[in-house]
């Protein structure tokens, strides 16, 4: 409390302005790593605010994917800290599926965002010992209010997909055709009849250029660079359910072998279609680089059958056309750019220490969870959901410890201060 009447003493201008004081942590973000770690500081008592810049849960799964899109890895993979999914789900759920269990789940853990909340920044304040974070609300007929919290811990779950990527590409202004991103794909039916670019060869390419192919369009997706391409599933089991299996009794190199053998003997040789495997290993690929191996779920046949056209890099667009870095030129109608998202943490948090400028935390897996001065990631280890639960788990429980010793000793010294007046009389 202290610390607080030094900041009102250093900051006049708090009068003037909203703000709270958070008797908690503050997280930024509503999506799945944000409501698993609300859902775990529930469970250890601690209070939180949740903001979300967004008017929904999830935003990236409500409003940034397309309608064919289920979960590339078994549900057991994929379900969030204390609660699981139902059982009569799927093995993969499908999106709209995963939405109604991620609204259940902060239904369940009574997680209430604060929505239309965008940070703006947040930045800690060695003075006081706390964190400030300033948002503008958005509300209706274009108003807009600021706003300032004030906490002493704040949770990162903004993740790793928060803004687009869109790549500068020489001539793209001078295209004229429709150019969208794959956050705006929702099906192939507005392209049907159209030759469609697709540039970008990891999961969302590949299953984009799938959906084009049987809305009857006829998509040519780019391959700039080398691609691990594995089968979903490996004689009935998950292949990523395999690999977690093996990487119990084997080293990782042996493992990626093993993968790799295996996708060969289901998939055959893909170099001969124009997808080079890289040099590195699929899983030691994802834990250096954090790109991560294309699952196929029927791309494959399609490129076999010429249904997908495997075109190399783009040199430049033109009017209705792209030239290729092999000099052939393609006419087109459309483009999708499956370039991929990025980290928009260096826009808004003003610290140098835990994060690096590409948005992610400097430390590797596991320890980039923790930073200092109560600040903390999740949904950054580039393991997808499951790599989030964990991060979520180890943040509540470092918060619960502090919280539960500082509230043990304020009801002592309220117990205390109670005998002392209870004496008196």
């Amino acid at each position: 409390m202290e610390n607080l009447f030094r900041l009102v003493d250093q900051e006049q201008d708090l009068f003037q302005r909203k703000w709270t004081l958070v008797n908690g942590p503050v997280i930024v973000g509503a999506g799945p790593s944000g409501l698993a770690t609300a859902a775990c500081l529930r469970e250890q008592g601690v209070p939180f605010v949740v903001l979300e810049r967004a008017e929904c849960i999830a935003s990236l799964w409500q409003k940034r994917t397309y309608e064919r899109l289920k979960l590339h890895l078994p549900k057991q993979f994929c379900q969030l800290p204390k609660l699981p999914f139902p059982e009569e789900f799927p093995e993969y759920p499908t999106k709209r599926q995963f939405i109604e269990y991620l609204e259940s789940y902060a239904k369940h853990f009574d997680i209430n965002p604060k929505f239309n909340e965008c940070v703006q920044s947040a930045r800690y304040d060695e003075t006081s010992g706390f964190w400030r974070v300033k948002t503008v609300v958005s509300s209706g007929s274009n108003m807009s209010t600021e706003f300032e919290y004030i906490c002493r811990w704040l949770v990162v779950a903004t993740g790793e997909n928060a803004e687009r990527v869109v790549p500068d590409i020489d001539g793209l202004a001078e295209f004229g055709g429709q150019v969208i991103h794959a956050c705006d794909y929702k099906s192939g039916e507005n392209f049907k009849g159209q030759n469609v670019l697709v540039v970008g060869c990891g999961n969302s390419g590949m299953e984009v250029s799938l959906d084009l192919c049987n809305h009857n369009a006829s998509p040519s997706m780019v391959v700039r660079s080398s691609v691990h391409v594995l089968p979903r599933e490996v004689f009935g089991r998950s292949t990523f359910e395999l690999a977690v299996l093996m990487l119990k009794w084997l080293p990782l190199w042996l493992v990626d072998k093993l993968l790799l053998l295996l996708a060969w003997f289901i998939l055959g040789n893909i170099e001969k279609y124009g997808l080079k495997r890289p040099s590195m290993g699929p899983l030691e690929l994802k834990n250096k680089q954090g790109k991560t191996p294309v699952l196929d779920i029927g791309a494959l046949d399609k490129i076999r059958s010429g249904g997908i056209n495997v075109v190399p890099g783009i040199k430049r667009f033109s009017r209705a056309q792209v030239e290729l870095l092999n000099g052939q030129i393609l006419d087109i109608d459309s483009i999708v750019l499956a370039t991929g998202y990025r980290s928009n943490v260096p826009s808004w948090l003003q610290e140098g220490e835990f994060f690096s400028k590409n948005g992610f935390p400097k430390a590797p897996f596991p320890h980039g969870w923790k930073g200092n001065a109560g600040l903390y990631a999740v949904g950054f280890t580039r393991r997808g959901l499951s790599g989030a639960s964990s991060d979520a788990i180890r943040i509540a429980q470092d918060i619960g410890k502090v919280w539960k010793q500082e509230t043990k000793q304020q009801k002592r010294r309220t117990i205390a201060c109670h005998r002392r007046c209870i004496s008196q009389f």
